[in-house]
C-alpha cells in the first residue's frame, strides 16, 4: 500500500470550475459550476453545472442530499429543484433498501445441534446442563 507522502495531487487545469452558490434559506442549495480556463476566464466551450443540495430529517438525524440538476440557466434549475431532489430521494431509499438486504443476508444462524444452538441467552447452557451457576 502507497504512503500518504506517495500520493500525486494535482489540480486538473482543463476541468476548473467557478463556483457560485444560490440558496432560500428554508429548502436547500443550488451549486453553479462555471467553466473556466487555468486564467479564470469563462470557458463557453463546457457547459455550466448546477448541483442541488438538502436535507432530509430523520429520526437519526439531518442525512444530507446531493444531485445533479439537468439545467442550463439558474432559473431552470430552481424550477427543477424539487423533482430533481425526488428522484435523488428515492434513489437513495432504493439504495438503503438494498444495503439492509444486503446486510440481512450475511446473519449466520446456527444449524441445530451444534454448540452455539445448546447455549442460551449471554452464551450459557441451556437448564439441565452439568454447569451450575450459585
Amino acid at each position: 500500500m502507497a504512503s500518504p507522502t506517495d500520493i500525486e495531487l494535482q489540480l486538473d487545469g482543463a476541468g476548473l470550475f467557478r463556483e457560485e452558490t444560490y440558496t432560500d434559506h428554508k429548502i436547500g442549495t443550488i451549486r453553479q459550476l462555471i467553466p473556466v480556463k487555468r486564467d479564470g476566464s469563462p470557458d463557453p466551450g463546457r457547459a455550466v453545472v448546477f448541483i442541488g443540495q438538502t436535507q432530509i430529517l430523520t429520526a437519526g438525524g439531518a442525512l444530507p442530499l446531493s444531485f445533479d440538476i439537468a439545467a442550463s440557466t439558474l432559473t431552470e434549475a430552481v424550477e427543477k429543484f424539487g423533482p430533481a431532489a425526488k428522484v435523488a430521494l428515492e434513489e437513495m431509499l432504493r439504495e438503503l433498501q438494498a444495503l439492509r438486504r444486503e446486510a440481512a443476508s450475511q446473519l449466520v444462524i446456527p444449524e441445530p445441534g451444534t454448540a452455539s444452538s445448546i447455549l442460551g441467552p449471554g452464551g450459557l447452557p441451556e437448564r439441565g446442563g452439568k454447569v451450575r451457576l450459585r
